[in-house]
């Protein structure tokens, strides 16, 4: 059936590819991006089931703006798809202040900019689904990823809970936790590299930039393939609460879990038994 779908981040990488599927399986899209001429040049020009406006998910302005647009030009929304993000990488002394409030501002609050700016229109519907992109970095913490994990690691809270306020309402949540897929994060329009500032890490922020730098074009993941997974979870009838997605992201997950399991057996001894003495906990 289809659908209406609102997509951030519509301008290059993994939002292009779940656009364009989305549009192939007839469905009519809302594609958003900071510069909507060239997400709309990106994806071909105008169509007639396609809507390209200007969405910075900082912007809570924008995001009303953006999801007025879309109920006024199709008349409802079924599906946001909240895929913009970026990328500050770094050990986390290197990485200034500045820099960690922007990468949560856009990878954590940026979603939640959009999402409540969606939400009334699901509710009034009694049906939607929010889909977040996160990472398998919002599971596991990696070397490098502090500021990158941090705000997909607050993600996962918040849409993990976001379910229960809204499943009342007919309203299904996805989190999707990505492996390494072939997407432009890498690129240095989605990334931003440190500076060596500290004798400590130097040699090791140059060589990880150097590492990391080539791996893209090289990643396992075909986002393509993604894409489509998303918009079989976006037709399910009882969607998945979260998608581990590429096996690179399902074997460091399983592993993650199998941690949390030794870590919370290894606490019982000393944590189990730390209640008031007349509450028997």
């Amino acid at each position: 059936m289809s659908k209406v779908v609102l997509v951030t981040g519509a301008g290059r990488g993994l939002g292009t590819d779940i656009v364009r599927e989305a549009l192939a399986a007839g469905h009519r899209v809302v594609a958003t991006g900071r510069r909507p001429e060239e997400v709309e040049r990106t994806l071909g020009g105008p169509q007639a089931n396609l809507l390209v406006t200007r969405l910075d998910v900082t912007s809570t302005e924008d995001a009303e703006a953006a999801a007025q647009a879309a109920v006024d030009r199709f008349g409802r929304i079924d599906v946001l798809i909240n895929n913009a993000g970026n990328f500050f990488a770094g050990y986390f002394e290197e990485i200034p202040p500045a820099q960690l409030r922007e990468q949560i501002e856009t990878n954590l609050f940026g979603p939640m900019n959009v999402t409540r700016a969606v939400l009334p229109i699901m509710r009034r519907q009694r049906a939607g689904h929010v889909i977040t992109i996160s990472s398998s970095a919002g599971l596991i913490g990696q070397e490098f990823c502090v500021a990158y994990a941090a705000s997909k690691f607050g993600v996962e809270g918040w849409m993990e809970s976001l379910r229960y306020d809204v499943e009342p309402y007919g309203i299904h949540t996805t989190v999707v936790e990505p492996g390494f897929f072939r997407t432009e994060l890498l690129v240095d329009a989605s990334t931003t590299w440190p500076e060596p500032t500290i004798d400590d890490y130097a040699d090791r922020t140059r060589a990880t930039i150097t590492a990391w730098k080539s791996m893209n074009g090289s990643q396992p993941g075909d986002p393509t393939k993604l894409a489509r997974a998303l918009l079989t979870i976006a037709d399910q009838d009882k969607p998945l609460l979260r998608f581990v997605a590429g096996a690179d992201a399902i074997e460091g997950v399983e592993g993650k879990a199998r941690e949390l399991l030794a870590q919370a057996d290894a606490s019982r001894e000393l944590g189990a038994d730390l209640g008031y003495a007349d509450t028997g906990a």
